[in-house]
Order: C-alpha cells, then structure tokens, then sequence
C-alpha cells in the first residue's frame, strides 16, 4: 500500500488504488484484520474453501460477508469452474435472492468474473442479480499479466445481460467509484 502510494504521488492522468480479494471464511467473517482492510480501497471478498456446505450455511457465509462495513464486491459468486486445466467444480448451493438482495441493500456490487473457466455468475443468476438492483463490478480474477485481456468476455456477458454501464462501477469515474 505504501508503494501505491509512493506511486500514485508521482503519477499524472492515472490513480491506483490498494485492493485485495479476501477469503470469505466459514462463519461470514474476512481473512483480514480491521486495520489492513481499514487501509484498502477496494476488498473482494470470496468464498474459496468448503464451497459445498450446506445451501444454509453457505447463505448465511455469503450475506454475513455482505455486510461486513469493508466488502465492496462480492467475488466469484458460485465459485464454479467450467472448464480449463483445474478441472470442473459445480457451483455452490446458496438462496441467490437472499444473497443479491443482500448486495443491494449493503451496496456490495457483484463480481462478473471474466475468467473463461468460471463465467461467474451463471446467466440465470446474472439476471436475478440485474433485476434486484444490484451494481456489478467486471474483474479479471487475473493470476498472470497475459490474463488482464479477460475483461471483454465479462464486458461481453454484462452486455448480452442488458447491464447498463451505469450499474458497472468498472465504468464509473473516478470521483464517483470513490464517494462510492
């Protein structure tokens, strides 16, 4: 964070912010203490661990993250993949309309993981997140530079969704991404 900043004092025209992708533990609770979640502009919390719990349990998991005062994207909704060297993994089991409402209440926007494996979230909770009033954020789940070019596949999935730019803070301004 220390050198963001360092960075962001000699930079002109670009910002950079601090983020991270925090694990999601078993009781709703992030991996982070308060202070460095405290000191980041951005935290993507995920569920990365016993994705099969039981539909109730995950339910409660995902909305207790949710409301966590530092959650600013819901990442990898189902934690699914779909394809690719790591195999297959069904998605995880949860009340999607308690989970996005959830997100829209708190104003955590939804990660649409551009990641070809994943596609997350699954279209038909794409749509159920779009009509309960959610923001989304499209991210690249990225592990490697030759992975930043993801993005236009979630782009794409966000378009053919009927997703406005508008509930996209991707696509906001910076003013607005940071009063956010």
């Amino acid at each position: 964070m220390e050198q963001i900043a360092d960075l962001n004092a000699v930079l002109t025209g670009v910002t950079v912010l601090a983020g991270a992708e925090v694990d999601i533990l078993d009781d709703g609770s992030l991996d982070h203490d308060p202070d460095t979640l405290g000191r980041l502009d951005i935290v993507v919390a995920s569920v990365h661990s016993k994705l099969a719990m039981p539909p109730d349990a995950m339910t409660a998991r995902l909305v207790g993250a949710i409301a966590h005062p530092r959650t600013d994207i819901l990442g990898h909704v189902t934690g699914r993949l779909i394809a690719g060297e790591r195999g297959t993994r069904p998605p995880s089991a949860f009340d999607a309309e308690v989970v996005f409402e959830a997100c829209r209440r708190f104003g955590v926007a939804v990660e649409i993981n551009s990641r070809p494996e994943r596609c997350d979230p699954p279209d038909d909770l794409l749509a159920l997140a779009r009509d309960s009033g959610c923001l989304f954020s499209i991210d690249t789940d990225a592990h490697a530079p030759g992975q930043l070019g993801f993005s236009e596949y979630g782009a794409a999935r966000a378009a053919a969704a009927g997703i406005p730019p508008e509930r996209i803070l991707t696509c906001w301004e910076l003013p607005r991404l940071q009063a956010w």
